[in-house]
């Protein structure tokens, strides 16, 4: 197929055999973990976890990503969609809250496929970096529940740099307001788990604090009081950003709260990120095998 699936719009040919694209990966499922996961904002993974499936490869390169092995390395075990539909089904049977999809959208083809072999009776989340094509997400229109996008940058300058993604700042808020026209603002049970909607992610990077007070500026302009935000300080320098100069360390406790209190001021309902979660222990394993 000519894939022009993300905003890059490679217009890459891939098939079973071939890898093309900026996300490196060809149109086989490629997977790297899969299991009840409890480390994401406390309404979705809840105490019995969120059930998430951890693709390989990224159509964003964040240069300090802390899943690089597998967003650009693209470590993982290639599966066929009647596979992830039985795993679905497992972690359906295990009881998780809903079926977290992390970084899908290189193998929307298949996964839809694998929808149509087997749809659990669970929330379905799609993960990603807010950087999306509105025609590609109105393909999930009517399968996901739960959209969980970053709101990355409000500086196209830093997107490109850190990301490699053209045009970042609109195109996420493009993509976010389709996301909120299918699933509308967030909704919860009466547990407290997340059952549809939006939520919007910003991890706080060091040394920008700027690109994080007007990404929240943009969000409420954009969204009032629709909006939930999850405030991240979780960064720890991975990769390239080891050897870069504003990103080689992790963010101070006085540049998380001048970004936390900006968020109190603008009156963002939402969740903020203890400091003590930027550790490498809540890396997950990638240790998937085919049973």
């Amino acid at each position: 197929m000519i894939c022009n699936l993300c905003p890059h719009k490679c217009a890459a040919y891939k098939d079973k055999d071939t890898i093309g694209g900026k996300c490196g990966v060809s149109a086989n499922i490629k997977v790297a973990r899969i299991a009840p996961h409890h480390w994401e904002e406390p309404v979705l993974s809840g105490e019995k976890g969120s059930g998430a499936v951890f693709f390989s490869g990224c159509t964003l390169k964040c240069i300090y990503c802390q899943n690089s092995e597998i967003s650009a390395d693209n470590y993982g075990v290639e599966i066929a969609p009647s596979v992830l539909a039985e795993e679905f089904r497992k972690l359906e049977v295990q009881g998780v809250h809903n079926i977290d999809l992390i970084s899908a959208t290189q193998f929307l083809p298949a996964i839809l496929r694998a929808f149509e072999i087997y749809k659990p009776k669970l929330p379905i989340v799609y993960n990603c970096g807010g950087y999306e094509r509105v025609e590609t997400l109105n393909a999930l229109e009517g399968i996901v529940d739960i959209y969980l996008p970053d709101f990355k940058y409000s500086d196209d300058a830093l997107a490109k740099e850190y990301s490699g993604a053209e045009n970042y700042t609109q195109v996420a808020a493009d993509a976010i307001k389709e996301m909120f026209r299918q699933t509308g603002r967030l909704t919860v049970n009466e547990e407290g788990i997340a059952q549809r909607g939006v939520l919007v992610r910003h991890l706080v990077l060091p040394n920008h604090t700027r690109n994080s007070i007007n990404a929240l500026n943009i969000l409420k302009e954009n969204f009032g009081d629709d909006l939930t935000l999850s405030l991240m300080g979780q960064y720890i320098p991975h990769g390239k950003a080891m050897d870069h100069p504003k990103l080689n360390r992790k963010i101070t406790k006085r540049e998380y709260e001048k970004v936390l209190s900006h968020l109190i001021n603008l009156d963002i309902d939402g969740f903020a990120q203890e400091l003590e979660s930027a550790d490498e222990s809540f890396i997950p394993l990638w240790n998937y095998e085919i049973d």
